[in-house]
């Protein structure tokens, strides 16, 4: 897969996805931090520890087995995602009718058969509710890389529900001229408000592990924590300009 990706094999070098390569086949990944951190349930209990509860979403409900979701009485305005997987999620916005086929494949979902992160390869299937935040359907959510407890790059993204760009930028808020995973957006993030408050939330998070994705949401003002990533993009997210992974590279890894 990451020769299909990349065009190249990986090799034990300081290298974007290469150091990605390496997180996701070899015992780091085992890192019972790293595991615990991944379920979005539990996750939560590492931020409560580290910053303090008022930085998680917060928790409406967490179920079980699908006899507990068709028990359950969904809010009209709330998120639903599988807590063991990365990237379903149903946004209810008002009292629209439940997908429960949708939900039953998520509960047999195995994201580690699929994309070989084995800290997916245990969790447990559940299911968590949580309200829209900041009471909008559009939550912005921002994400930051740290390397050895830094945030080194941020990224930002743009229109994720129709025309899907990002835009990457330094801890210092400066426009990089290259992108990862989604074309580089024409428009331009203005520095948030809360950016210094976000860096030091985030590299607390990260601090013991090597190399890291905290994400968060935030409306300029307030932010919440929102996950934990471990093997961005299964360590298969291609840079535009594809040689622009040297230039990220250096801006991530040197210290």
């Amino acid at each position: 897969n990451f020769y299909r990706v990349h065009n190249r094999l990986p090799r034990r070098r300081m290298v974007f996805n290469d150091v990605l390569f390496y997180i996701k086949t070899s015992a780091e990944i085992l890192d019972p931090a790293r595991v615990f951190t991944t379920d979005k349930e539990f996750v939560k209990i590492f931020i409560k520890s580290v910053l303090g509860d008022e930085y998680n979403v917060p928790t409406i409900e967490v179920l079980h087995s699908m006899k507990e979701v068709y028990n359950y009485t969904f809010p009209a305005r709330c998120a639903i995602k599988p807590t063991h997987s990365s990237g379903p999620i149903i946004l209810r916005l008002d009292g629209e009718d439940i997908d429960f086929d949708k939900i039953s494949r998520w509960f047999g979902v195995n994201y580690y058969k699929a994309h070989r992160e084995a800290n997916y390869r245990y969790l447990k299937p559940k299911l968590i509710v949580e309200p829209l935040l900041f009471n909008t359907e559009s939550v912005e959510d921002i994400k930051f890389f740290c390397f050895r407890g830094k945030v080194k790059l941020v990224f930002w993204d743009f229109d994720r529900r129709t025309n899907h760009t990002r835009k990457l930028y330094t801890r210092d808020w400066k426009e990089l001229e290259y992108s990862l995973g989604f074309p580089m957006s024409t428009k331009t993030k203005p520095r948030p408000g809360n950016l210094r408050e976000m860096i030091v939330a985030a590299e607390r998070l990260a601090e013991m592990f090597e190399f890291v994705r905290i994400d968060m949401y935030t409306n300029d003002r307030e932010f919440r924590v929102g996950e934990i990533t471990h093997v961005h993009g299964s360590a298969g997210s291609r840079f535009f300009p594809t040689d622009a992974e040297e230039r990220a590279s250096e801006v991530i890894f040197k210290e």
